[in-house]
């Protein structure tokens, strides 16, 4: 039996050595032992390669000026493991998490003596952990999904809306070597007659989602087609500054505090689930609270101011099509600065890609080094990246070197890999 919290976590993580393994058997099986919680109350389902971590935490908000009990289920951490499973911005707490943990534990084990349901996988449990949590005690949940959609543990809840975020080449080895190919497999969350959301998505993308949400039945929200933003700025250095429009509203000189502009494409997504959902349950869409709802987004490790004397921000961009949209950025809102980078990935990233598009930055320089994760990508490899990047294996001795040397026409940046990310969050902040 579990006595604390951190206990079930590492029994949770521990599960980790089972890797990825997508299909919907496992989790079926121990939803349905569970007492198929999910299906107690409803849910918004979000899928895309890059933003669906923000897109969730601005709906949430929004949903939450509305006096609503939200439930979020997001991947992954970056504090700590407990805020993947949060209610209005609370993390699950200890004693339910014991309480959980010795209800599932069981479950688990005799499920791994059956050889069609051997192996569940850490995720799968933090699958069913958060949905049994979510029971009895939300209005609504907003669940992200984890990796792809079609064969996703998330990928057994019947949602009241559906988003597809972005596409990009990420997870190849699971989902496909092509956009279309992964495309497919983030359209497979559409469901019969439920309204789907689509964020900034290439022409290629978007021709499989909608041949998809055709064959279901389900009305397609479009941006720039059905929905649309106007990018104003980055105003005094911390907010991007936008306007939204619909069919039917127009909202102006909104502000969100997560910098970048795709946390404005990101924020428009979330606007146009939220402005449906209201339509649909009679709730009032008030311009105040919604300025309100965006402000009030936090979201770690992206675009994250960590210092303003000297700038030092951290953007948890893990893979190309992040990493390009990182450049974009730095381009255009740090246009005037001197860019030095940290950066690690792991070994299952296009790292290659990522250092050439980093590389396209005007008198950039890049640190590579690595962190304490055994898929972290090692130094050796690297060898023949120098003088062009130069290379550290500690990440410690590298930040304190380069923050220590900033000029105030320069900017530190941390990226890559959010475990990378977290790690050294959780030890410079």
């Amino acid at each position: 039996m579990f006595k604390t919290g951190s206990e079930v976590i590492q029994w949770i993580i521990s599960r980790g050595y089972f890797g990825s393994c997508p299909g919907l058997e496992r989790i079926t099986e121990l939803l349905r032992l569970l007492g198929n919680p999910e299906r107690t109350y409803p849910t918004i389902h979000v899928a895309g390669t890059n933003g669906k971590g923000s897109t969730t935490r601005y709906l949430a908000n929004l949903l939450r000026t509305n006096g609503l009990k939200i439930g979020t289920f997001n991947s992954p951490f970056i504090k700590d493991f407990a805020e993947q499973v949060e209610i209005n911005g609370q993390e699950i707490d200890s004693f339910n998490l014991v309480k959980l943990g010795n209800q599932i534990k069981p479950l688990v084990e005799q499920m791994d003596r059956q050889k069609e349901f051997y192996g569940i996988t850490e995720f799968e449990i933090l699958t069913g952990l958060a949905f049994s949590y979510f029971k009895g005690r939300v209005d609504i949940a907003i669940i992200e999904v984890g990796m792809g959609g079609l064969l996703d543990s998330t990928n057994v809840i019947e949602p009241e809306l559906t988003a597809i975020t972005t596409i990009g080449l990420d997870h190849t080895a699971f989902l496909g070597d092509t956009i279309e190919k992964i495309a497919y497999q983030k359209a497979g969350i559409i469901k019969k007659n439920t309204p789907l959301i689509v964020g900034n998505v290439s022409e290629d993308a978007l021709n499989v989602i909608k041949t998809q949400a055709a064959k279901n039945d389900a009305p397609v929200y479009i941006w720039k087609r059905d929905y649309q933003t106007d990018y104003r700025g980055f105003v005094r250095q911390q907010f991007e500054e936008f306007n939204f429009h619909n069919r039917e509203i127009q909202l102006k000189n909104l502000e969100t505090p997560l910098i970048g502009h795709q946390q404005v494409e990101n924020a428009a997504v979330a606007l146009e689930m939220y402005y449906l959902y209201t339509q649909k349950h009679n709730l009032p869409f008030n311009k105040s609270k919604i300025v309100n709802g965006l402000l009030q987004t936090k979201w770690p490790a992206r675009m994250e101011i960590i210092s303003l004397k000297p700038l030092v921000i951290m953007d948890g961009a893990h893979n190309p099509h992040a990493i390009k949209r990182l450049k974009e950025n730095l381009l255009t809102d740090y246009q005037n600065y001197h860019v030095k980078i940290l950066f690690s990935a792991i070994v299952t990233k296009d790292i290659k890609l990522m250092l050439e598009e980093l590389l396209q930055i005007p008198n950039v320089e890049i640190t590579m080094t690595t962190f304490d994760d055994e898929r972290a990508l090692k130094l050796e490899d690297f060898k023949a990246w120098q003088p062009r990047i130069k290379l550290n294996a500690d990440w410690h001795e590298a930040y304190r070197k380069l923050k220590n040397e900033l000029q105030p026409n320069e900017l530190l940046l941390i990226a890559g890999s959010l475990y990378f990310s977290s790690e050294v969050r959780s030890q410079i902040k």
